[in-house]
């Protein structure tokens, strides 16, 4: 009977951590949840963070608040994530620099696979070639034309080395034999903000933040950076119909600590795939020309082995890196 007893004891105690996590992922969240955006507001990471933050907010009653940490490309933003307790109450939106600046940044302090666990892939958009109005460039044949006129005296803004952005124009430089000069923002807000009164001779821009000025004439759209036309623009050329071979997306994806309870991550994942999901929200990224995809967190670790690899030998290749 006594024997009998304690196998009991013994096997209630084992169940005991497997009831806690269920309840605890039963009732995540239940207070706040952080949401760090790696530039600052009025950028494309920052635009597609406030749709999903406000949708889950309303979902879970709990308020999902937005904190921008710009610099290094990202890294600030990221080692915040990590000196944060990993219980799921911080969660990290991560762009293109999460696959590269390991290649960027000699001393990056933390490993983008090993240190954060994937919970889902976002979205996928275009980014948008566009320049001031003031611009003489109607055409991406005119802008190609006036910078072999002048070689390395116009100019292309981005968000920060290693972004989308600035890869985007490294590419563009090398397929159309041209000599831009790079100037680097902390983030696509200032970069933009410089763009329109013409400071910048162009940028090559993610759809979310430059898009809007765009279609409301703020900026002139010359053409969009993916291989094929964008229902969004149809009458915008892809780069590539000038320039073969050109073609570059960008993406937006969802991470925590690596440490992350499995059950909070996969709460967080299901969450945010309901949240992707919700009509109204797949609206609103349609609207800034991102296209909804969600995934499993097993799929976005593939896709950003991915883009680590396709990334990592054109950076090497056009000699991309951070000093120091």
């Amino acid at each position: 009977m006594l024997r009998r007893r304690f196998i009991a004891l013994g096997g209630a105690a084992l169940a005991a951590p497997a009831l806690m996590r269920v309840a605890r992922a039963d009732t995540f969240p239940s207070r706040f949840v952080r949401l760090v955006v790696p530039f600052p507001p009025g950028g494309a990471v920052d635009n597609a963070a406030r749709i999903i933050a406000n949708r889950l907010s309303e979902m879970w009653g709990q308020q999902m608040v937005v904190e921008n940490k710009g610099g290094a490309g990202g890294n600030i933003a990221a080692q915040s994530v990590l000196a944060s307790d990993a219980d799921g109450y911080t969660v990290y939106i991560a762009s293109i620099g999460h696959a590269i600046n390991q290649f960027i940044y000699p001393r990056l302090g933390y490993d983008p696979v090993a240190d954060f666990a994937p919970v889902t892939l976002m979205c996928v958009y275009p980014n948008i070639m566009a320049v001031p109005n003031s611009s003489p460039d109607h055409s991406v044949p005119d802008f190609i034309a006036r910078a072999k006129a002048d070689p390395g005296k116009i100019s292309y803004a981005s968000s920060g080395i290693g972004t989308s952005l600035h890869l985007a124009g490294e590419l563009f430089k090398r397929l159309a034999g041209v000599d831009l000069t790079h100037i680097p923002y902390r983030g696509a807000g200032p970069a933009l903000g410089d763009l329109i009164p013409g400071r910048v001779d162009a940028i090559f821009s993610n759809f979310p933040s430059t898009l809007p000025y765009v279609q409301n004439g703020q900026l002139r759209g010359l053409a969009v950076t993916t291989a094929k036309r964008q229902p969004e623009v149809p009458d915008l050329p892809a780069i590539a119909e000038f320039v073969p071979g050109y073609d570059v997306s960008s993406w937006f994806a969802l991470f925590v600590a690596a440490k992350t309870p499995p059950e909070i991550v996969a709460k967080l994942n299901a969450d945010a795939l309901a949240a992707l999901n919700h009509p109204p929200v797949k609206q609103r990224y349609a609207t800034l020309g991102a296209t909804v995809v969600g995934s499993t967190p097993t799929e976005l670790a593939t896709f950003l082995k991915a883009e680590m690899d396709r990334w990592g030998p054109v950076i090497k290749a056009a000699g991309i890196k951070v000093d120091g």
